[in-house]
């Protein structure tokens, strides 16, 4: 099918993904041993570069390696001066506030709520839309231990192997023992799951997993997530404040407790004062900051916040030299680079090839073996050179109807299928390109399982619990497919029902100030941070030579 999308010179790399089907089609690609994964990993993956990263000059974790990216916010003055905010005026006054709109806040809020908080004492803040997170994005599925022929004991090994084994034990310990009831939890509330026509759960094989365990709904499993939770939260009558992100925590003067948030309402421009005896902080990840100038799969205000407000309060990061780069993000056209192309379409049997029409590594390892390895092919001459001057590989997609039957992609992938018509190309004909792309913040604020936030000496900071991909523990230097989606959802549960039992135990008003961060900025002042550095930056800025050069910095 001659389509737009693709223009002569690729369709004729497309025949030879053609010519070589039926022979991919008799063999499968090995699984690489341990030490080879290591191999590959270490020279290829960009955790493992040394120009990425640097030293944190100030702070907590003062010493410690981060991304650069990281680092340039962590060492940066706030958006305002302590002095100028007039706390004694509360705008609003609550037992529980939530910063964040996706599916760790939704979840957090309805858990605080389901622990005996009335709605009207919650405040759920979100930077844009309720809703506009990296939660609606996740197309593949959830994993969750909860067949006979599975056990959370395999999910915990499972996590743990992929991680690295750096993973936080306790915390893997709650998310793979979690999982199955939030299972249960979705359903009840109308979750649309894939099921067999007698009514049987359908379950999917994952990179790294020992046993089928994804839970789906098609491809738009994080779409139909948000669906479910927001209707719930709004149903229950928990305030939403849109368009009003937190810029700043507020502390207890006398306890150095967490006892707040400043917001900006990005349409007015006014600061907003929260009192609260317990904050959850639920802000996402960092993908729109586009580290090692690789495209993301991130919704628009994924810029890191939360982690650079807790930081400045005292909390201890961990994992923050380690990114998660998806495999499959969509390398062309352009209007779509660096979307995400789901691990199920692997997982249907789509298979990985380089121009020569040759398979190069097991579609199922975990993400940074795949990832690494395509980064590899193209390194070394082997990958596809779009009009553009990205780089990629073959993911053979119409594959998927010889080995499934015809229409299994409408089927089972119809997000993907629609967002490629759309630029002209039919996946149940032409195979897609694909490189790496900027998915997941595998590190963050470090908690532990009751999702208490945790200073560097390993104690709570109080009044503040943290949940979702803002964290750091869970999913140690890699994260598996479909543990996102548990983590924000058994984490969210966890630090609603504990800031709960916080918040009910607290009799007295807290008091707000600033003075951890007029400490701060002696730091920053201490080591000649400009003033024109400032963060958090809320919103990505994508003009001038910045963007331009963001392809070329991958190799």
């Amino acid at each position: 099918m001659n389509m737009e999308g693709y223009s002569p010179e690729m369709r004729k790399l497309i025949e030879i993904v053609e010519e070589t089907r039926p022979e991919r089609l008799r063999r499968k690609y090995r699984k690489f041993s341990l030490k080879e994964r290591k191999e590959l990993v270490s020279k290829w993956h960009p955790d493992y570069r040394s120009d990425t990263k640097r030293r944190l000059r100030i702070g907590p974790c003062r010493g410690e390696i981060v991304y650069s990216e990281i680092a340039d916010l962590l060492e940066a003055w706030p958006l305002i001066e302590p002095d100028s905010i007039d706390l004694s005026r509360i705008d609003y006054d609550v037992e529980i506030l939530v910063v964040g709109g996706g599916g760790a806040g939704a979840a957090a809020a309805l858990w605080a709520y389901y622990s005996g908080v009335k709605p009207e004492d919650i405040l759920l803040v979100t930077k844009l839309r309720f809703g506009d997170a990296n939660t609606v994005k996740a197309r593949t599925g959830i994993q969750a231990a909860d067949r006979a022929e599975d056990s959370p004991i395999l999910h915990y090994l499972d996590t743990m192997g992929g991680g690295h084994f750096v993973n936080k034990p306790e915390l893997v310990k709650a998310l793979v023992s979690d999982a199955p009831l939030i299972i249960k939890w979705l359903e009840d509330l109308g979750f649309i799951f894939d099921k067999t026509p007698s009514g049987d759960m359908i379950e999917y094989a994952g990179g790294g997993a020992c046993r089928r365990r994804l839970h789906c709904a098609r491809d738009c499993t994080g779409l139909e997530l948000m669906r479910v939770i927001k209707d719930e939260v709004i149903n229950v009558g928990i305030p939403v404040l849109e368009y009003s992100p937190a810029i700043e925590l507020l502390t207890d003067p006398e306890t150095s407790a967490v006892s707040g948030a400043i917001l900006l309402n990005l349409e007015t421009e006014e600061y907003l004062v929260v009192c609260a005896k317990v904050t959850i902080l639920a802000t996402g990840g960092c993908g729109r900051l586009h580290a090692v100038g690789f495209p993301t799969t991130n919704h628009y205000g994924a810029t890191a916040d939360g982690i650079v407000l807790g930081y400045r309060v005292g909390a201890k990061l961990r994992d923050m030299d380690t990114l998660q780069f998806h495999p499959t993000g969509a390398a062309w056209p352009e209007a779509i680079r660096g979307e995400l192309v789901p691990e199920k379409t692997r997982s249907l049997g789509g298979q990985l090839v380089n121009i020569k029409g040759e398979m190069f590594v097991y579609e199922l390892e975990p993400r940074d073996v795949v990832a690494s390895a395509i980064i590899r092919e193209c390194a070394e001459g082997r990958g596809v050179i779009t009009p553009t001057g990205a780089h990629g590989v073959w993911l053979d997609t119409p594959l998927i109807e010889e080995l499934r039957g015809s229409g299994t992609i409408k089927k089972e992938l119809p997000a993907l299928y629609r967002m490629f018509i759309r630029q002209g190309i039919d996946i149940t004909e032409d195979p897609i390109l694909v490189f790496p792309t900027l998915h997941y913040q595998n590190g963050g604020i470090e908690i532990d399982s009751y999702g208490r936030a945790l200073a560097p000496n390993g104690k709570p900071i109080p009044g503040l619990f943290v949940a979702g991909e803002v964290t750091g523990g869970v999913h140690g230097r890699n994260r598996l497919v479909g543990n996102s989606l548990a983590d924000i959802l058994v984490f969210g549960r966890r630090a609603g029902i504990n800031a709960a039992k916080v918040a009910v135990s607290i009799s007295s008003k807290p008091k707000l100030s600033l003075n951890h961060l007029k400490a701060y900025m002696e730091e920053l002042k201490r080591i000649g941070i400009p003033r024109t550095k400032r963060a958090p930056i809320l919103l990505p800025d994508y003009r001038g030579e910045k963007v331009l050069l963001r392809s070329v910095r991958v190799f």
